[in-house]
């Protein structure tokens, strides 16, 4: 099935918003490819040679790069030389957001520092990201993603009860500290609209991961209880899990009232979903084994293709298990544009990739340009443009080892 292209001409709604990018790896280059992808111009800061480790990340292939530096312009500029953090300094005047992820501390040894900033550019938002956040005795300590999903609740109850913890197959800690920097830097700008100020936004990695843990700390104040690594299912609530078929695996999810009902009718069996057994939320939750101990043994007797007729027939929410393969051959998929293409990417031809997220109505996001594929791409572009430096200029810099 072909899927949309890229470069549509789309802009964005936060088209003429500048963005400096500083970060490296995950959190800070992802919060940036989020602003990107909405329509800002981001200007991305890589060491001079090998650039950002983003750019050898990938399983097969390096082209995870492809995705996270999308919508960007490399300047690659020494940070630890004064002629360096001199022209940060002023490529970060022009800005209105300075994105970075390094060890609390670490920009204000390179004269970065949110106030020293913000002293020529006070209407500047900073999104600071770090494991632990900016304060505090954990402050100081290296801290990765998979750090943070730890401390921050996930890692304890994901996987199987008689094994140790386990992880998602993506960084899922580092995304959300992303997506949730995007979401402050954009809370800034409008808080920026109204009083002329730019502020600090604190992200730690931890705190990200707790905000999307749920019921996990009142419940343990209220009752005690504390939540455990359960498998596929969420105890409590059913039923709700994986199921075998005779050919695969399919997902489903039946655990209100009236979806157990319409399950109950496309097993043949209505008599279900009025025994006291299953007939309330509470006492599904207390059968939840023997529940899906009776499901799995009537889906073992179809296929999937013949399992899901019968879940939207009956309207109950249900799906497969998607691999990559699943989703780019999938209708809808390719009606939302949810996956586009680069037909005439130079290293990847016909590479394909996750488009633009959200839908915008009125003012669409997308993908406006490749990644860079060298370190500096855009020097003079950008440090000419912006900055007035001429080619003889460059060229010194670059013999000092500045960019």
């Amino acid at each position: 099935m072909t899927q949309p292209s890229a470069f549509t001409g789309q802009i964005g709604p936060l088209e003429g918003l500048v963005v400096v990018e500083a970060g490296q790896l995950i959190a800070g280059p992802f919060c940036g490819q989020l602003l990107g992808d909405m329509g800002a111009t981001v200007i991305k800061l890589e060491p001079p040679g090998a650039g950002d480790p983003m750019r050898q990340w990938g399983q097969g292939a390096p082209v995870w790069w492809e995705v996270i530096a999308r919508n960007k312009k490399s300047v690659s500029l020494n940070l630890r030389k004064p002629e360096g953090q001199e022209i940060a300094r002023k490529l970060i005047a022009g800005a209105d957001v300075f994105i970075e992820n390094f060890r609390p501390g670490t920009v204000e040894g390179w004269g970065l520092g949110p106030e020293r900033l913000q002293e020529t550019n006070p209407g500047l938002v900073v999104v600071r990201m770090s494991g632990y956040g900016q304060n505090g005795p954990y402050a100081q300590r290296a801290g990765f993603g998979g750090i943070g999903e730890a401390m921050g609740g996930w890692r304890a109850i994901v996987g199987e009860p008689d094994r140790p913890p386990s992880r998602m197959g993506v960084s899922i800690g580092d995304s959300l500290c992303a997506t949730y920097g995007a979401m402050g830097a954009l809370a800034a700008l409008r808080a920026r609209d109204l009083n002329g100020k730019g502020q600090v936004v604190d992200c730690a990695l931890y705190e990200a991961v707790l905000q999307v843990m749920e019921g996990l700390i009142p419940e343990y104040v209220a009752t005690g209880h504390s939540r455990k690594r359960s498998g596929a299912i969420l105890p409590g609530i059913a039923p709700s899990n994986v199921y075998p078929c005779s050919d695969g695996e399919y997902l489903i999810g039946a655990n209100g009232d009236g979806v157990f009902r319409r399950l109950c009718e496309a097993m043949g069996r209505p008599g279900l979903a009025d025994d006291p057994r299953y007939a309330t939320h509470t006492a599904r939750g207390e059968r939840q084994a023997e529940l899906d101990g009776l499901i799995s043994d009537w889906t073992r007797t179809l296929t999937v293709e013949q399992l899901e007729a019968l879940m939207l027939e009956h309207g109950v929410p249900a799906g497969r298990i998607y691999g990559p393969a699943d989703m780019l051959h999938d209708p809808h998929f390719a009606a939302r544009e949810a996956i586009i293409e680069m037909p005439d990417h130079p290293r990847w031809p016909g590479l394909k990739m996750q488009g633009a997220f959200p839908k915008f109505s009125a003012t669409p996001g997308g993908v406006r340009g490749l990644a860079p594929q060298t370190v500096g791409e855009h020097n003079a572009e950008v440090l000419g443009g912006r900055l007035g430096l001429d080619a003889a200029s460059l060229e010194k810099l670059a013999a000092a080892g500045v960019i």
